[in-house]
């Protein structure tokens, strides 16, 4: 078995790795050849996207023009722009898309995100971006990027059961396509030097936060075709990250794959196959979990999704529709060890341009259930694309993806977010909700024609934690965004659709008092309640008959702790929330 160590610097681990790199790369290009002869019209053969087109040149970002950052605060969601300047205002003229996001598990206070970096909207060259928060995304700082000067891309960033980060790099050397994956392991912002992790093209990245015997492995898998890796496109590290263990082959070669480790440490890959256009694989491996073991993929299963994954589309000419994504239910209730799929796909059964399709299986993917279509528009003409599912650790699943439906008829490519979820393992989901306004897809292109290839979610039960990307700020920005079910907190969404009691609070965030505010039509039987995150209930601010009109309430919290935390009005057999964001 081979490892690679991590060197002290990039420049020394550039020098001590060019040779292997070169000689790996004629076997390389080989394969390559020989493959893309083999599968000429096969939809992964398509000219090589990631590559240098256009020279490092340094921009001074103190002298670019300024706009205000965008955001948007709402009862259920909220969302912060990420790629801002130290008084949170967007830097125009750069780019920035491809994110992904990390969750300190130990303090959802502390999150990182990493996105393809470009310092000018006029030239291709990318870089590893990043930026922090350390206050549950409502502020956000943005350092730069790892390794400056350095053409870098495709970031998939992934975090252990201790809260380290770690972050899945692409490099591009003359023609060479190699990864190196950055840690943060002592609770703060700054990244190490790297350590060469093999890798390819489209790489995905996943770690083990089970408490098995595979806790803390570090997985990934890429694109074969697009590596210096020659055959294989799988590597493990069992050191935490200390080192990676060489290249091996993953059974049927998926591509624009996702990974999934499940409640006993089983490890999941879904991809692209050329055998298989209409849906995805699933492949699995029961012994990855387990140091110094030869890799065996105990099963191949076809995911039928009625839909190819393709790729150049109108809707995002030189990128993906999105990723194929594979995730398993963790909790300890009933859906224990479901596993579930998902991706944006032209239809077949229909012509439709882009749907959500799901499915799912019950028996550690052997079996799969016929697949079901999450976007609820009522006809064939949306493109539902960009789409990204996460599962809580309490079972819930939530997805969310770019939308055209609402679109005018002179911008039929206009897109907003959506998002639906599921608390039934699937059979049932959530009425599509719209999250934002409309966004023209097609501004701000660095000069590459594309918004990415995917966006990353993270669940937790008190929500999803996202990082995606739009133009609503007129240009390609990164965000994060917090959405909060109406099931985390109780609320009936049918209910409170013809409510009118424009339930808010001010100031919002705070500290320690806040006013919530609050109309009444008729005199009612008022139960305004105070509940955290996960829906706990905290506090009951008011249970008593209110006459109509106004009223205002001044709230302590200064007993409570940093976080977010949800005001319930009911009335009746109706109700409202508002969110409280509290600072200390």
């Amino acid at each position: 078995m081979i490892s690679f160590i991590k060197n002290s610097s990039m420049k020394n681990h550039l020098s001590n790795f060019s040779a292997m790199r070169a000689s790996v790369f004629l076997f390389t290009s080989f394969v390559l050849l020989s493959t893309q002869t083999l599968f000429s019209q096969n939809i992964s053969s398509k000219k090589l996207q990631e590559k240098v087109d256009d020279p490092y040149i340094p921009v001074e970002k103190d002298k670019m023009e300024r706009s205000p950052g965008y955001s948007y605060e709402g009862s259920l969601f909220f969302m912060n722009q990420v790629n801002v300047d130290d008084n949170g205002n967007n830097i125009v003229g750069d780019a920035a898309n491809e994110p992904s996001i990390a969750v300190d598990p130990t303090n959802p206070d502390r999150i990182v995100i990493g996105w393809r970096q470009f310092d000018n909207v006029n030239s291709n060259f990318r870089q590893a971006g990043y930026g922090y928060s350390d206050d549950a995304g409502h502020t956000w700082t943005f350092p730069g990027v790892i390794d400056p000067g350095n053409f870098r891309s495709d970031p998939v960033l992934d975090f252990d059961a201790d809260g380290n980060f770690y972050y899945n790099s692409l490099g591009v050397d003359d023609g060479n396509m190699w990864c190196d994956v950055y840690r943060i392991t002592d609770g703060g912002f700054e990244w190490d030097d790297g350590v060469y992790a093999i890798g390819g093209d489209k790489q995905w990245m996943r770690i083990d936060r089970t408490e098995g015997l595979g806790a803390g492995n570090i997985y990934a898998a890429w694109n074969q075709k697009f590596s210096t890796c020659g055959i294989g496109s799988f590597t493990r590290s069992t050191d935490e990250g200390e080192s990676y263990e060489n290249c091996v082959p993953v059974d049927g070669n998926p591509f624009w794959a996702t990974l999934a480790i499940g409640p006993d440490g089983e490890l999941y890959e879904a991809g692209v196959t050329d055998e298989y256009r209409d849906g995805v694989i699933v492949v699995k491996s029961n012994n990855a979990k387990l140091a110094g073991s030869e890799i065996d993929w105990d099963m191949k299963t076809w995911v039928k999704l009625d839909g190819e994954l393709s790729g150049w589309t109108n809707v995002n000419p030189a990128g993906l529709l999105g990723q194929a994504w594979v995730d398993v239910d963790r909790s300890n209730g009933p859906g224990h060890g479901y596993v579930y799929v998902m991706a944006a796909v032209q239809r077949i059964s229909i012509y439709d341009p882009g749907d959500i399709m799901f499915s799912r299986s019950t028996d550690g993917g052997f079996t799969w259930d016929d697949p079901i279509r999450i976007n609820d528009d009522v006809t064939f003409a949306n493109t539902q694309w960009m789409g990204t599912m996460s599962v809580a650790p309490d079972g819930r699943i939530d997805v969310i993806w770019l939308d055209t439906r609402l679109a005018p008829a002179d911008h039929i490519d206009n897109s907003a977010l959506y998002y639906s979820y599921s608390v039934d393992h699937g059979l049932t989901w959530s009425v599509n909700e719209k999250l934002t306004d409309l966004f023209d897809p097609h501004l701000g292109y660095p000069n590459q024609n594309k918004m990415g290839d995917y966006f990353d979610m993270v669940s937790d039960e008190g929500g999803a934690h996202l990082a995606w990307a739009n133009t609503l700020n007129g240009e390609e920005d990164v965000y994060y965004a917090h959405i909060t079910p109406e099931v985390v907190v109780g609320l009936d969404k049918k209910k409170a659709e013809n409510t009118s009691y424009n339930l808010r609070n001010y100031p919002n965030p705070f500290s320690n008092h806040t006013s919530v505010l609050y109309y009444l039509p008729d005199e009612e039987n008022v139960n305004l309640t105070l509940y955290d995150s996960f829906g706990k209930k905290i506090k009951v601010l008011v249970n008593q008959i209110q006459e109509k009109g106004s009223h205002e309430l001044l709230v302590d919290v200064s007993g409570l702790s940093t976080g977010i935390y949800y005001a319930r009005l009911e009335v009746n057999s109706s109700s409202d929330i508002t969110k409280l964001v509290i600072i200390k």
